[in-house]
């Protein structure tokens, strides 16, 4: 492979593999690997058993691979196998290794066929094998069976996908060659994450299983349908060599006889069978490490820094060490501090996009909620209105009153004001809750450049500081509502009629000149010119409307004496909520109408604006669910009590803003600003004083367990990068060619002359003396070997052991130009262009697996 650094390449991405199962996702790196896809009973496993050479994995009907196995092959002296969960045992009968993924996967899983995409990884060390790593999938799968989800299906899928759609997973599409090559899911799902087939290498099984007459030479000669990698044809055990326990040694020996002996086959004998199979894949795996190393370099190194400040916290860490633990929990409670301050009057640093936390979600308390409360709480008009009326006549009782009680008045705003104690209450509420929340939220924090002085790696630390924290918020909680509703009691104990925004009985007489604005549509006929909409203007006075809201343009303006409310029903020429005007003394009220029918978009603005007929003194027809004496026929009862609400509006008014401006400042002086200042100056002594310090800074077991694996994932990534910096530099320039091989002068295979049409098998160079080049095959036959050139009978791979398509043997610069003889008789003397420039090692034309 060039050099020493590149044949631990694949040992280096293990260990990492190893490091980052270990650890969980903590390290985002898209590892280089192999992953094995295909249908159900395609011979996935047979294949990865060829590769060991062992019999390891589950067997039997329907799907058997139900959980990812992360199988690395490593090459050593002695053969055994290792789960990455039973750390330390070497599994050295195979037969065990079965059971144990067996019991393993249905740890996760169930017994009845369930899956999960959780990995289980397995170490096999063998002299039999090639360094390779490969992902063994659940085989895709279109019915669920037992006790399987009825999208099994769709589960397995996107399992796969999970592997195959990273960049840096190489597929391996297992295809049986007696299925229609068309309909393989492996391709398909192969050709979904890889259109342009990079990464793609098939896999065609059960070659011996086709159809008499039938073979797959096209397809694995990259014609049918072509990947940039090619296929590898192999040949698997059938279930009865299987079930015969028939040794794999035996298997590999009739797969290689099955190639050399099939006429459809045998001219690609080399490039075919379990062995080179292993061969390419170690090759092809070797060479995207490599080519992926840049970008893997670049990600470990930003690991590797993100790592450094907490990695140097870790390794002078004594967790016993009192003076730490003191320290420590000084630093917390400052920390703690800080960030509840940072929470409440708000930061630059570490801002949340994504949602109001602390200090802003109590801002909206103050200035959004706790307003609309006060708004919300508005006043029934008519309940209001008799409840004025009834203080008025109280106030006068046998006596007809000439002047307007300020004594109804001052009753009236009482009344009104003790129902502020309860959105003020409520205020409070929130805010407890939301200081709670942030106390919370601090004491959760997880700080990546101070783990260690971190509450949350502290159980017992954090719930005691939350609870004393939230114990003091609570004791301020009763405070400050105390301090509340002393500001209630204060507005209640003395009504001040002298204030400059109060509108005074002076001008009490003459209510505000609009009630209300908005949009109305008028209902008519249509031969009177149909329904338009119009905005209205609701005085105590009259009721205008005009052509827009510029109030530019007055259509009408319609006196308020003698008008009465009724309802009105839906008709054909609206389908709004609809109500209607009309004149008591039987006049017309617009042109020649005898009343107006008015619509709105919705019923609730209908009852709106009857609301305010009713404070302009246009009541309805008859009145529901009101007592009869509730509104008087009087007119000087009634300009009183229009006077009275008037009064009682602008009060209300003035003690509202009141209200919302102290709401906040009382609030913050008693318990937020308090809260602060008990965090910083008190919070420690009462931790000293609540129980044993060293109990209290017991770590989780969680953090120690984090700490142990942050440190391994330190060590391997530096590791990795060591590996890695060597490889690097070593592969920079082009490496020297090896020294000449002389072996071959030895050994004498037979050499032929491939059939016209089809590429030459891989040879290894000619041995011997310099002789006579093959003789130019004739179009109708294949060249036989040559009867005059005696030596041991031909070998099935070249002298340099390889193969590979990857890695041809080197030329060899000692050796002397052919001279090409005279021909024999009968031979025709034409030799084509390029023989003499012919090469001594001829690559077969299969660019798919170089690409």
């Amino acid at each position: 492979m060039g050099n020493r650094g590149m044949e631990e390449l694949i040992p280096l991405i293990n260990k990492l593999q190893d490091a980052f199962s270990s650890i969980g996702q903590s390290c985002h790196l898209e590892l280089p690997q192999i992953a094995v896809v295909g249908g159900q009973s395609a011979g996935k496993s047979s294949v990865l058993e060829n590769f060991v050479g062992r019999d390891f994995l589950p067997r039997g009907s329907g799907i058997v691979t139900r959980r990812p196995l992360i199988l690395q092959l490593v090459n050593s002296k002695a053969e055994y196998a290792e789960f990455l969960h039973c750390k330390g045992r070497k599994f050295v009968d195979f037969d065990e290794v079965r059971l144990e993924i067996e019991a393993e996967t249905d740890r996760l899983t169930g017994s009845n066929k369930g899956i999960s995409p959780v990995p289980i990884n397995l170490r096999v060390y063998s002299p039999n094998v090639l360094n390779l790593t490969l992902i063994d999938l659940p085989g895709m799968t279109k019915v669920a069976v037992g006790d399987q989800p009825v999208d099994i299906e769709y589960q397995i899928r996107d399992m796969l996908l999970q592997f195959i759609s990273k960049e840096s997973c190489l597929i391996l599409a297992v295809t049986p060659a007696n299925t229609d090559l068309a309909n393989s899911d492996a391709l398909k799902i192969s050709k979904e994450m890889d259109p342009q087939g990079l990464r793609t290498i098939g896999v065609i099984t059960k070659l011996d299983l086709m159809d008499e007459g039938t073979d797959a030479r096209d397809i694995l000669e990259n014609k049918l349908l072509p990947l940039r990698r090619g296929y590898i044809g192999v040949v698997n055990r059938s279930q009865k060599d299987i079930d015969g326990r028939k040794d794999i040694k035996a298997a590999l020996a009739a797969e290689r006889k099955f190639f050399l002996s099939h006429p459809a086959y045998r001219h690609m004998a080399e490039r075919m069978g379990t062995p080179y199979l292993q061969k390419t894949l170690n090759q092809q795996l070797t060479n995207h490490i490599r080519d992926t190393l840049p970008a893997l370099r670049s990600k470990l190194q930003s690991q590797l820094l993100s790592l450094e400040k907490e990695v140097d916290e870790y390794k002078n860490f004594k967790p016993d060490d009192p003076a730490r633990k003191t320290k420590a929990l000084l630093q917390m409670v400052q920390q703690f501090g800080v960030d509840f301050e940072k929470r409440i009057e708000g930061s630059g640093d570490q801002v949340d996009t994504l949602e109001l936390s602390g200090g802003a979600r109590i801002n909206r308390i103050f200035h959004e909620r706790f307003p609309f409360e006060l708004v919300k709480m508005e006043f029934d008009e008519k309940e209001l209105r008799r409840e004025i009326s009834y203080a008025i006549k109280n106030i006068h009782g046998v006596r007809t009153g000439l002047f307007t009680p300020d004594m109804a008045f001052e009753a009236i705003v009482k009344k009104q004001l003790i129902k502020l104690k309860e959105p003020c209450l409520k205020c409070i509420d929130l805010v407890i809750q939301e200081l709670i929340n942030t106390v919370r939220q601090c004491t959760l924090k997880v700080d990546g450049e101070r783990l260690m002085t971190c509450l949350n790696s502290y159980p017992l630390l954090r719930e005691e500081t939350e609870r004393i924290v939230t114990t003091y918020i609570r004791e301020r909680e009763s405070k400050t509502k105390d301090q509340v509703m002393l500001l209630i009691d204060i507005e209640l104990s003395y009504i001040n009629t002298n204030h400059e925004d109060f509108i005074g009985f002076a001008n009490s007489g003459a209510p505000p000149s609009v009630i209300r604005r908005g949009w109305l549509t008028i209902n008519i006929s249509i031969m009177k010119g149909g329904s338009k909409d119009y905005w209205f203007i609701l005085t105590a006075e009259s009721l205008s409307w005009y052509k827009d809201e510029e109030e530019k343009e007055k259509k009408f303006m319609l006196p308020l004496d003698n008008l009465k409310l009724r309802d009105a029903e839906k008709g054909f020429m609206s389908t709004k909520p609809t109500f209607a005007i009309f004149n008591t003394e039987q006049r017309n009220v617009y042109k020649d109408l005898r009343q107006i029918e008015l619509a709105c978009d919705s019923q609730e603005e209908v009852d709106s604006w009857k609301a305010s007929f009713l404070r302009a003194g246009v009541y309805p027809e008859k009145d529901q669910g009101v007592p009869a004496d509730s509104l008087s026929m009087d007119p000087q009862l009634e300009r009183q009590v229009e006077t009275i609400r008037n009064l009682v509006d602008s009060y209300i008014g003035i003690v509202n803003k009141s209200i919302r401006d102290l709401m906040p400042k009382t609030i913050m002086h008693l318990m937020i600003n308090s809260a602060k200042e008990f965090i910083y100056s008190e919070l420690l002594a009462y931790l000293y004083s609540s129980g044993d310090q060293s109990s209290l800074m017991e770590e989780s077991a969680e953090q120690a367990q984090r700490r142990d694996e942050m440190l391994r994932m330190y060590h391997a990534l530096k590791e990795a990068l060591h590996i890695i910096g060597d490889i690097s530099t070593s592969t920079v320039s082009v490496p020297p060619p090896p020294p000449v091989d002389d072996t071959w002068i030895h050994t004498d295979p037979r050499c032929t002359a491939p059939p016209p049409g089809r590429p030459p098998a891989v040879r290894g160079p000619t041995p011997g003396p310099p002789a006579p080049p093959p003789l130019n095959p004739s179009p109708a036959f294949g060249a036989p070997p040559v009867p005059s050139r005696p030596g041991p009978p031909p070998v099935s791979a070249n002298a340099f052991g390889s193969g590979s398509l990857e890695a041809p043997p080197p030329q060899v610069p000692s050796r002397p130009a052919r001279v090409p003889p005279a021909l024999p008789p009968g031979i025709p003397s034409r030799r084509p262009p390029a023989a003499p420039n012919r090469p001594t090692i001829i690559r077969p034309s299969e660019p798919s697996l170089l690409d």
